[in-house]
């Protein structure tokens, strides 16, 4: 019979949804055919097909059901045994496929060496099956518990399962029929005691009068929503008009939350007057002595060095113009807040339609990439994903996916051990409430680990985690050698088995041996993926694709642990995982892969036919959830009135193992406490790569909603289809923007519809109906997660949008900022969401060297942007004019170096020439010079209390923006012209994250000192101003008419450059004891000019400086 197919699982797999028509289920949940139960306990079909109904009686039969409720003795059979064995297939099998292959699933009993528990995951420990000659395991369910499909308790494998009902439809242990072979189709199971009654109301169609749970129950709360029903006396159908009091404010199931008290999930702080008003006005003035003073410089030339007035002039001017573009965007700064518990009343809290509680919130799916297992240690990214498992969310509304680019076994098993050890992990956290849920940080934080823990078996069961925790690294940091060891003993079996074969074949012995040397799996098969020596088909760049659920996903229904479960007892506590994919996108030769924004589609596409998260987190691999609430208050802005138009919610990256000083400005506060606060109250903040979480469907390149033209709420919403939100879509050029995926095609409705907020208030016009999240989520089957494969071909992007106007943009290696202005210039708006307790945190580079390159890599995509039609000054009239400033800001800002290089010389220029970039040192020059000095100081000041960045914070910024500006944005804008003018590639360095090793020196990278050619114009900038010091005092010292005034000018600049290279300079010493030549260089220059100045001051006995050459006479 038909279902009723809801907005929220519209023939596609959601949190909330099920899968597309592969498989024999309707949309709204499985095909449920009625039927009547005998005394023996058995089921006599009741469908249509088998019995003759007349028409005229045929919708009342179609919408009553009675059976009589089991007994003790009398136990109806499981009727999902088909779904649970179709999903432990699933679970258990690592599927491959890509371009011109056919995708395959292998079925994995062993995933890795060390023995895995956990139901939800991939080679959990099982009993074995009792077919004979079969090793297979016995499907579970959610507890791990054996299930038997038969009531003899024959214990059977799911391949030995689906063959008995392929073939003669018995148990092979009693020889009796199953109970959902073709005879008797799959029964819904009545141990609840809940009697399901439908709606009277027929107007919709046929709809499924039994919704299930993924424990096969009833599911109340799906049967109240799809059917408007409500409870009366003996759950007899209670109509809604002449009802009692006890159904007041109770319509079509969903309580009327508009009599309630409608709280607002976030709010909006302006900055104080008293400190926005003074900064403005500041800008103001220093806008207007800009202008009189760089008038005056243009009137008043120095006529003894034209060359010298003119260079200054220049850079002055450039200066001033970088400077509007960064000063202006910060006209309008805000604060945010958020309300957490108000989030909880409004989608998690029980009420009379809701008794269990159940989250009406929309699913995330999270993003971790990975590409090199060398550079980012597997340990880190482990850390990473049991962060994002423990995250304070709705466990069946959170799917976890990892990126690995490499297709390294390595990562693979490092993953599953991951998954293995959250097992124990994941509920400790949840039954302590421990922060932050990255294992690494939690048990290296220094302090009482005690407190505002109220358990009395904390200590006990930290120290027992503690310990399978040190256990679990161990077996990480050994998978490269046990790895190595396994393939290099099954390569040894190969080597025999060949030996003997050529033996037998009567071959000749001499001829050498040709075995690949092959990377192999813990199950003892061939990685599919890349090998430690690379092959045709197995290498990093040559690899099919590679999809294994490695947690499936959990049930809807809360699953509480036991005290003899674990080593841990985890009574009363949720033991359930979220969902868990690897991931590794197919590679082949020739193709362009796109780097990390093409790894970033695969995994929307992935992640939209597996799960459908209507919202998406994207993490680096090295970055963690330090606020196991962050989630949750990203969705307070997503779920908020006005929130249907937010693309993304950037949260600030902070960082872990900086050194205290904080030498090369790596915390970077002034850039996101300032500048994206700033923008947060225009258009909103710009995408930084990591710490994101994005709306699906503005990804997907469409405009947001106009709530003016908005569609009801309400079962209007059913029909909408992508062109609804884009009128210049052609359905029939779905494929050309999307690709050829029908399910990803469909998936897009479906989370539009998920993503909005709630129509609980008389302004949301773009909203959805309450309850619409809280049906369950169907098993995965092997038609969908081969649909995931295809859409992680090389070839499947081939003549589509995506890249171009779907998904991360390519063409540059700064793909984050690009993908939010193209969603900027769209007309969507951001939101900088910075919460009490940082949400995330992640590495820096705290090396000289790694840090430049880094600065390098961003500059350079700033300067692809500004040669690309991604310019803001092609931008449409939806973005806004002081957003535009920001992003041309974003583009321009490398080309200062140009001048700031030059403008660096200048000092020593003017000192080793003895002129001055102004003929003389009048009044004019200097009051103009001290008011626009006092403006920048105020300024600084002021900006400091608003942002909340500290003084040091601000000149380490400083400090490091005159370094990078001399170095790496020059070489940025060097790179970025031969990539326009010559075509020559710009090459992509990954950078290097640090695992952190006990034994090591805290900050040992710090003084390690690696030459690179960036370094080279900061040191001539130095030895060029710190020679011109030397050579023009002593020039002042022993003339006839020393010109003290152009000296002190002359120096006064080549101190203020100096003091900014002082952080450059420190890099260069490196460690105390293993001091560069460099340093002896630099000191003798210094004692020079020490020395001169002591004779010229006090010269020797015998002498008087009238005798001296030339003469001395000191000011």
């Amino acid at each position: 019979m038909d279902s009723h197919s809801s907005p929220s699982s519209k023939k596609v797999r959601s949190p909330g949804g099920s899968s597309g028509g592969s498989n024999n289920r309707g949309s709204g949940g499985q095909t449920v055919k009625f039927a009547r139960r005998t005394s023996s306990g058995r089921y006599v079909s009741l469908s249509r097909d088998d019995i003759e109904v007349p028409d005229e009686i045929s919708g009342d039969y179609m919408n009553y059901t009675v059976h009589i409720p089991p007994t003790p003795d009398n136990q109806p059979m499981d009727g999902s045994v088909a779904v649970k064995a179709e999903e432990q297939y699933v679970a258990n099998s690592l599927f491959t496929g890509g371009f011109n292959s056919v995708t395959r699933a292998h079925l994995m009993d062993k995933v890795i060496e060390s023995e895995v528990s956990h139901p939800q995951m991939a080679g959990a420990k099982g009993s074995a099956c009792a077919m004979p000659a079969c090793d297979g395991k016995v499907m579970k369910d959610e507890r791990g518990v054996d299930v038997t499909p038969c009531a003899c308790r024959f214990k059977i494998c799911r391949d030995c399962y689906m063959d008995a009902q392929k073939g003669t439809g018995l148990c092979p242990g009693c020889k009796e029929p199953y109970k959902m072979g073709d005879d008797y189709d799959e029964v819904p199971d009545y141990s609840s005691g809940a009697l399901p009654l439908p709606a009277p109301d027929d107007s919709k169609g046929n709809m499924s009068v039994m919704k299930r749970n993924q424990n096969g129950e009833f599911d109340h709360n799906r049967w109240l929503f799809e059917t408007k029903g409500t409870y009366g006396y003996g759950n007899a159908f209670m109509p809604q008009d002449g009802g009692d009091e006890r159904n007041e404010g109770i319509q079509g199931g969903v309580i009327e939350t508009m009599d309630k008290e409608w709280k607002p999930l976030s709010r909006k702080t302006p900055i104080p007057a008293a400190i926005l008003s003074p900064y403005r006005l500041l800008i103001a003035i220093r806008f207007v002595v800009l202008g009189f003073f760089l008038t005056w410089r243009l009137k008043h030339k120095n006529e003894d060095a034209v060359w010298l007035w003119f260079m200054s002039v220049t850079c002055e001017l450039w200066f001033a113009f970088s400077w509007i573009l960064d000063q202006i965007p910060k006209l309008c700064p805000v604060n945010r807040s958020t309300d957490l518990q108000a989030l909880w009343d409004k989608f998690d809290m029980p009420s009379p339609t809701n008794p269990t509680g159940r989250s009406d919130l929309p699913g995330v799916d999270m993003f971790v990439s990975t590409a090199d297992p060398d550079k980012e240690p597997p340990l880190v990214t482990a850390n990473t994903i049991l962060s994002i498992l423990a995250v304070d969310y709705p466990v069946d509304k959170i799917a976890c996916y990892i990126s690995d680019d490499g297709g390294a076994l390595l990562t693979f098993e490092a993953m599953a051990e991951a998954c293995s050890f959250a097992d124990l992990w994941v509920p400790f956290c949840r039954k302590h409430d421990i922060e932050p849920r990255n294992p690494e940080s939690y048990f290296s934080v220094k302090g009482d680990p005690t407190k505002n823990k109220s358990r009395s078996d904390f200590v006990k069961d930290r120290r027992k985690i503690k310990r399978e925790y040190d256990e679990f690294k161990v077996r990480i940091n050994g998978l490269p050698d046990s790895i190595r060891r396994r393939s290099d003993a099954f390569n040894a079996r190969e080597e025999m088995k060949m030996l003997k074969h050529m033996r037998e074949s009567g071959a000749d012995p001499m001829e050498p041996i040709k075995v690949q040397k092959a990377t192999w799996m813990a199950d003892g098969t061939h990685w599919p993926g890349a090998w430690a020596v690379p092959s045709r088909d197995h290498a990093k760049g040559d690899h099919a694709g590679i999809l294994q659920v490695m947690l499936k996903p959990p049930s809807s229904d809360v699953l509480m642990g036991g005290a003899d479960d674990k080593i841990i007892d985890f009574t009363d506590v949720d033991i359930r995982l979220p969902m868990f994919v690897y991931m590794s996108r197919e590679k082949r030769q020739g193709y362009d892969h796109n780097k990390k924004a093409g790894a970033m589609n695969a995994l929307v596409r992935c992640s939209a036919i597996l799960s459908n998260g209507p919202f998406m987190l994207n993490l680096d691999c090295d970055h963690y959830i330090y606020n196991c609430k962050a989630v949750r208050e990203g969705m307070c802005f997503m779920m908020d009135r006005g929130g249907e138009g937010i693309c993304y919610i950037q949260f600030p990256q902070r960082f872990e193992g900086i050194d205290p000083s904080d030498r090369y400005a790596n915390h970077n506060t002034v850039f996101f406490d300032g500048n994206m606060r700033a923008l947060d109250g225009v258009q909103g903040p710009v995408y930084v790569g990591t710490g994101t979480m994005f709306r699906r469907f503005a990804l997907y390149g469409f405009d947001p909603p106009n709530p003016d033209k908005g569609h009801k709420v309400g079962s209007e919403m059913q029909n909408l289809g992508p062109s609804d939100f884009d009128p210049d879509l052609d359905i029939n050029l779905l494929p050309k923007r999307f690709g050829n995926s029908t399910l990803l095609a469909e998936s897009i409705p479906v989370a539009e519809f998920q993503a909005r907020p709630l129509a609980d208030h008389p302004a949301i016009k773009y909203g959805r109906r309450p309850g619409a999240l809280r049906q369950p989520r169907e098993p995965l089957d092997a038609a969908t997660v081969a649909e995931a494969v295809s859409v992680i071909s090389c070839w499947y992007e081939d003549k589509t949008e995506w890249g171009d106007r779907v998904g991360w943009i390519y063409g540059s290696v700064t793909e984050d900022v690009v993908t939010g202005y193209r969603m900027h210039n769209r007309g969507w708006h951001s939101v900088y969401c910075i919460t009490k307790r940082d949400a995330f945190r992640g590495s820096a580079p705290i090396n000289l060297t790694d840090r430049l390159h880094q600065v390098l890599r961003w500059a350079t995509g700033s300067v692809e942007i500004f040669f690309s039609r991604n310019n803001a000054v092609l931008a449409t009239r939806k973005l806004k004019f002081l957003q535009r400033l920001a992003y041309l800001n974003v583009g321009i800002y490398p080309f200062t170096s140009i001048f700031l290089v030059v403008y660096c010389f200048l000092p020593a220029l003017s000192l080793l020439s003895g002129h001055f970039i102004v003929q003389t040192l009048n009044v004019a020059f200097l009051i103009y010079l001290l008011t626009i000095s006092i403006c920048l100081i105020l300024l600084a000041i002021l900006e400091v209390r608003w942002s909340g960045v500290g003084l040091e914070e601000w000149w380490r910024n400083e400090q490091f923006w005159l370094i990078s500006g001399t170095s790496a944005h020059l070489a940025a804008v060097v790179q970025g012209l031969l990539k326009v003018i010559a075509g020559i590639e710009i090459s992509f360095t990954l950078t290097s994250k640090s695992a952190g090793d006990e034994n090591e020196e805290v900050y040992a990278e710090l003084y390690l000192v690696k030459w690179t050619s960036l370094m080279i114009p900061p040191i001539v900038i130095g030895m060029m101003n710190i020679l011109s010091i030397a050579v023009a005092f002593s020039r002042t010292v022993y003339s006839a008419i020393p010109e003290w005034s152009k000296f002190i000018g002359g120096a006064f600049f080549s101190f203020w450059v100096l003091a900014h290279l002082y952080p450059f300079a420190k890099g260069l010493m490196g460690r105390r004891g293993k001091t560069p030549t460099i340093v002896f260089v630099w000191s003798g220059l210094i004692a020079i000019t020490l020395s001169l100045l002591w004779i010229s001051i006090n010269p020797p006995k015998g002498g008087t400086p009238a005798t001296l050459n030339g003469g001395f006479i000191f000011p």
